[in-house]
């Protein structure tokens, strides 16, 4: 099953000492490229969260932010900076000295100085753990959306498969009367020549021209192509890299279809395979 680079999931959940929020996004990438932005508490395991990530996503660029708000309770442990307000409290002394008619500090305004009151630090390895259960919920929220992508892209592929396919086997039907069509243009010019042709000398150059407008080497690898992308398609590795190989492929034999062609419908032919295989690797883009 084809899996798509792009996605988006978010998991929150709740724990006595505050609100733990995932947010995941993906976009596709040559390689696996992950960056985190997690609050201070928990920097220190982006090693261990790193490895979450790429025991489940192999290919993509990858964003995860971890959000952790402090829970707010009547039993929430504050503490209180006591050397810094005895510090607050002498320079205030020391200001009333020189502006006698200055009122009175509130204490409240004493609290809000930075520093001075403080959360009890949160159990790193507890909330660590949380964090790792939230992260699993998370890439697999992730992993259904990118696999229902990748189901769309799958049917895309097949479907620009079966173009393909068709565009082939009319070439492949008409070659014969296209090599007819040079017989009778190579004896129409003989014959204006007005004169008489080495029968044998005339049937060697006609095998020669035929050969060099053979085309069913390059439609015999297009359909093995495209077999075995019909094949990768059905695989759960990543094949992202497979398939744009595959498409590349398909575009050189393209090419070289259009390169021999010996009259305008194979012309037409070729280019629609090019417009196919086009539509294609936009999509394989996207594939993990």
């Amino acid at each position: 099953m084809l899996h798509s680079m792009t996605g988006f999931a978010r998991q929150a959940a709740e724990s006595p000492v505050g609100t733990l929020t995932w947010e995941l996004r993906t976009v596709n990438h040559r390689f696996l490229d992950v960056q985190f932005r997690l609050p201070d508490e928990l920097r220190p395991k982006e090693a261990e969260f790193r490895q979450q990530v790429a025991t489940c996503l192999k290919r993509g660029k990858i964003e995860c932010s971890l959000h952790f708000h402090h829970a707010i309770s009547a039993a929430a442990e504050l503490k209180l900076d006591h050397e810094l307000v005895r510090q607050i409290r002498a320079k205030i002394e020391e200001l009333t000295g020189l502006l006698p008619e200055t009122q009175a500090v509130d204490p409240i305004d004493v609290l809000r100085w930075p520093g001075v009151i403080s959360e009890a630090e949160v159990e790193t390895e507890s909330l660590f753990e949380e964090a790792g259960r939230l992260l699993d919920e998370a890439l697999a929220a992730l992993g259904k959306m990118r696999a229902s992508e990748g189901r769309r892209i799958a049917e895309m592929l097949e479907s620009r498969c079966a173009g393909i396919m068709a565009v082939s086997e009319t070439v492949r039907a008409r070659m014969p009367d296209v090599l007819a069509a040079v017989r009778t243009r190579q004896q129409e010019r003989i014959d204006k020549l007005d004169v008489e042709a080495d029968p044998a000398r005339l049937e060697t150059e006609l095998a020669l021209v035929a050969q060099k407008l053979d085309i069913d080497e390059e439609l015999d690898r297009l359909e093995s192509h495209i077999s075995e992308i019909r094949d990768v398609i059905t695989s759960d590795e990543p094949v992202g890299r497979r398939l744009d190989f595959l498409a590349q492929e398909l575009n050189r034999e393209a090419n070289t279809l259009g390169s021999k062609s010996a009259d305008t419908e194979t012309t037409k032919a070729a280019v629609e395979l090019k417009v196919l295989i086009e539509q294609m690797r936009e999509q394989i883009q996207n594939v993990e």
